[in-house]
């Protein structure tokens, strides 16, 4: 795509440049961007936002449309599984956004999410704090309420690596990490529990500096777990892992930190790549039939372009997958577009449920804290984070 875009010394606006004149209108992205799929507009589209960016970068002024054209994209990344110049078109919007003048309530909208979403501690108070007005509470907020924790093993083994505990995970499903902390004791994998936050809700939604510091953070803090043998940096929270995994293209220009942040990028690991090659045989029974929806998320399936793996590793356990249509479309979660867009994320997660029922599981699996709350709140159907099942007892439910 040609550009006519001024000359501008910053890195990013040139990056900008490159990644649009890749683009070679196609349009093969739209076919499977689901807010296009929702609105049939071509500025709802990859195509038509990249459009929006290339003005912006020309010098024009940004009117509300552009804006809101811009802020509704989901940043799934399902484009970029389906463009066959390899736009990076989550990097250019993420660029785009952060040219864009938030309005006074947007800002303390976004700075009050972020008071308290990425810090467990803050979050878990909150909680506490209106856990009495459950009844009243949307779904979705009642099922991150309910989580429960579970006793973990006191493991030991020749083998080790860091867990990471996340921020809202640990307090809606703080079960889902006590389980994989089992599933790999078995394993002969001893997992030691890191905390904080990796970062992804302030860096997407437009806090960048703040996100860099909380990565540096955590650089800091597994650093001497890194240099003491440590064999991976897990996530059971596919967002958190893609996150992590990225560390190392954020702060490549860190003269302190880029060479630390790509070795933790080397390092990163999702909970299904770990397992991926172990000996299932302990687990080889687990599934006795048992009829399983899995939702791959898309910073599983479109940004670790690990599509397929959890439900090979879950049918080598004698799980029986159910049929999924489009399970390339996003649940409408997407970090916390589903608090500030929340008519179309209601859309996506009624089409995504939809489609999750329709073969009639017994139980719906994902691997994202996110994508686990946007769909409890939407289905009927007992939903949990997959590794879960393979810490159940062989008779029975998670």
């Amino acid at each position: 795509m040609q550009t006519k875009i001024p000359f501008d010394m910053r890195p990013e606006i040139a990056e900008a440049e490159e990644i649009i004149r890749n683009c070679v209108h196609c349009g093969f992205c739209n076919a499977t961007c689901p807010t296009y799929r929702l609105f049939g507009s071509e500025l709802e589209g990859p195509r038509g936002r990249i459009y929006l960016v290339k003005s912006l970068l020309e010098g024009n002024e940004a009117g509300e449309k552009t804006k809101g054209h811009l802020e509704r994209c989901l940043t799934c990344r399902s484009c970029e599984s389906t463009c066959p110049s390899g736009v990076k078109y989550s990097r250019l919007v993420h660029i785009g956004r952060g040219m864009l003048e938030k309005s006074f309530p947007e800002k303390l909208k976004n700075r009050m999410l972020l008071a308290v979403l990425p810090h467990p501690q803050r979050f878990s108070k909150f909680a506490a704090l209106i856990r009495p007005l459950k009844p009243l509470l949307p779904s979705g907020a009642k099922y991150a309420l309910s989580g429960k924790d579970k006793s973990r093993p006191a493991a030991n083994h020749s083998r080790g690596l860091l867990l990471l505990e996340g921020c809202v995970q640990s307090v809606a499903s703080p079960s889902t990490n006590a389980s994989a902390s089992r599933v790999l004791d078995v394993l002969g994998i001893s997992a030691l529990p890191v905390s904080g936050c990796c970062g992804a809700m302030h860096y997407h939604m437009g806090e960048e500096e703040e996100a860099k510091a909380m990565m540096r953070r955590n650089i800091d803090q597994w650093w001497p777990h890194v240099l003491d043998g440590a064999e991976a940096v897990v996530s059971t929270a596919s967002g958190c892992g893609l996150m992590v995994k990225e560390y190392g293209e954020v702060l490549r220009s860190d003269p302190e930190y880029a060479e630390k942040a790509e070795k933790i990028s080397k390092l990163a690991r999702d909970i299904g790549e770990v397992l991926d090659g172990e000996d299932f045989r302990a687990f080889g029974d687990r599934g006795k039939e048992r009829k399983v929806a899995f939702h791959c998320p898309c910073t599983l399936q479109h940004g670790q372009k690990l599509g397929g793996l959890v439900e090979r590793l879950l049918s080598s356990c004698g799980f029986r997958l159910a049929r999924v249509e489009n399970p390339h479309l996003c649940c409408g979660a997407a970090g916390t577009y589903s608090l500030t867009q929340r008519e179309i994320s209601e859309r996506l997660a009624t089409d995504k449920v939809e489609s999750l029922e329709a073969d009639s599981p017994e139980i719906i699996v994902t691997s994202n804290i996110g994508c686990q709350i946007q769909i409890a709140a939407h289905s009927k159907i007992e939903v949990a984070h997959w590794i879960e099942l393979l810490d159940q007892p062989k008779k029975g439910k998670p």
